[in-house]
């Protein structure tokens, strides 16, 4: 009796004694510093150290409060902030946790932004725009309302030009939001506030918007990732409640994407799993199952690259890095053809602009449209200068027309994508040029290889996904002399926006990692 009452009570001191060792080894793990924020790291692993209690979100929260007080005053990337609901959607996401040792969802408690052109409930929408100030949505646009059912902490709003209407982001309620790798270059547009906020580690993931390349541009100017998600007859990520169309509009452009942007290919993965899923009204007999990569090595793969075209001819610094790609790509194993082109790219491009200036009308004023019908009925037909008018006022019959050719060029697509698995493109013709915003729109341009040319050339590339709704992926692949980033383009067939980003995962592997700026480390 003496002898079992004694190892009792020995296995209860023992049991303490480890209780007590490994309690306080809990306690030193919690109070040793961390050598590097968290707010840093990419999301996955911001979302690992919360499902493992080693931070709460409310405390995560905080770093990026701070950091935003620190960088976003020179940046200008996050324009508005509810700390306080953050604050309360941070604490409940940790009561949850410690109540049911079960996480709300993917992303259960991560602190994050989301572009200024998705309706946030309760927290202000205003797309830049001066009309919209003081507008504060009720109800949260589709892709919102996904993240937060995923347990997503929404934080703030990212900038954007007035409207979304811009490839540099500035507008008259914010100002104009910076390069984080360089003050006087733009952080592109319309997603400059997203790409610029995740560059500098204010968000590790934001959602933005890609009509005419407004991801992938400002991607591919802030070094970050971003992907353009497929869009045939719907979308693979909802849309509805992104501004333009008005506030309250059911309905949005015809070639609109929304997609994630992030700092590695593998958080696009993970932000693209909590995006894409039917509208609301489609979810009860819709799901959307984007099918898994079917290989696991870039040698396994068949490889377009097309790395300048006469149409829209980049620079030698571009021109390099597609060359150092193909090398890399060819160094793989990789099949790799540089002649088969899927279409021609100056026929694309101008269908792309006539089908966009189209959808850009709906939202006219009766009295703006009138007038505009007005002004093309007086330019002739055919008239390269009545392009934009004849395009925005084409009757329902000529608009059926070029919804057909699109539908051919989604067949020459398709068509390439049979004997290639994806094709690498420039992101743009040169890294980001410099910021024009107090600069009148017909008086821009850019300058390649010393060469003036017109500004908009900035985005033929990432247009050549546009009409057809292709999945198109930007990653960064190096930089200038300068230390500015530069950027490929990957494309792949309609729905393998899985297979964009498992190319990007193994081209990053044989990259230089990406460039860091100052920013993120302030």
């Amino acid at each position: 009796m003496f002898r079992r009452t004694l190892l009792i009570a020995s296995a209860v001191v023992a049991a303490a004694t480890a209780m007590t060792s490994s309690a306080d080894a809990r306690a030193r793990t919690a109070a040793a510093p961390r050598r590097t924020p968290l707010h840093r790291a990419p999301a996955h692993e911001q979302l690992a150290a919360l499902r493992r209690g080693e931070v709460t979100s409310r405390a995560l929260l905080q770093e990026y409060l701070d950091h935003h007080a620190k960088v976003n005053p020179e940046l200008t990337a996050v324009v508005t902030i509810d700390a306080d609901a953050a604050r309360a959607a941070a604490d409940r996401a940790d009561r949850h946790l410690a109540r049911t040792g079960k996480t709300l969802g993917a992303l259960h408690g991560l602190p994050m932004t989301v572009k200024d052109a998705l309706e946030t409930a309760g927290l202000r929408t205003t797309c830049g725009s001066p009309d919209l100030a003081d507008h504060v949505p009720a109800r949260d646009a589709d892709a919102v309302a996904l993240l937060r059912a995923a347990g997503a902490v929404v934080y703030g709003k990212t900038n954007v030009p007035v409207l979304c209407q811009d490839i540099q982001t500035s507008n008259p309620l914010f100002g104009t939001t910076r390069n984080p790798f360089a003050s006087d270059r733009t952080a592109g547009g319309s997603s400059g506030g997203p790409a610029a906020a995740v560059a500098a580690g204010l968000s590790a993931l934001d959602v933005g918007s890609d009509l005419a390349g407004s991801l992938r541009l400002p991607a591919a100017y802030c070094g970050v990732y971003a992907l353009r998600t497929s869009r045939g007859a719907s979308p693979v990520v909802p849309t509805r409640g992104h501004i333009p169309r008005p506030p309250d509009w059911a309905t949005s452009s015809d070639m609109l994407t929304l997609g994630p942007v992030a700092r590695t290919p593998e958080d696009l993965d993970l932000l693209l799993d909590v995006l894409a899923a039917p509208a609301p009204a489609d979810g009860a007999a819709w799901k959307i199952d984007l099918p898994a990569p079917s290989k696991t090595r870039l040698g396994q793969y068949r490889v377009g690259i097309w790395a300048d075209d006469a149409y829209c001819r980049v620079d030698a610094d571009t021109r390099a890095l597609l060359g150092r790609v193909a090398d890399l790509v060819r160094a793989s194993g990789a099949r790799v053809d540089d002649t088969a082109r899927p279409v021609d790219f100056a026929a694309s491009d101008r269908l792309f602009q006539r089908l966009l200036y189209a959808t850009s009308a709906a939202s006219a004023t009766d009295e703006a449209y009138a007038a505009e019908v007005e002004a093309a009925q007086q330019i002739p037909a055919g008239d390269p200068a009545g392009l934009f008018l004849h395009a925005r006022t084409m009757r329902h019959r000529e608009w059926c027309v070029a919804d057909e050719a699109r539908q051919q060029l989604r067949g020459a697509w398709a068509e390439y994508f049979t004997r290639h698995d994806v094709l690498i493109t420039p992101a743009a013709p040169t890294a980001a040029v410099p910021d024009q915003s107090a600069v009148p729109v017909p008086q821009r341009s850019i300058t390649v290889d010393g060469v003036k040319r017109p500004y908009f050339d900035q985005t033929s590339w990432v247009n050549l996904a546009g009409p057809v709704g292709l999945p198109a992926l930007v990653l960064p692949a190096g930089t200038t002399a300068a230390g500015l980033p530069l950027a490929v383009q990957v494309i792949g067939p309609y729905l393998a926006d899985r297979t964009v980003i498992a190319v990007a995962k193994l081209l990053a592997r044989l990259l230089p990692a990406p460039p860091r700026p100052p920013a993120l480390s302030a």
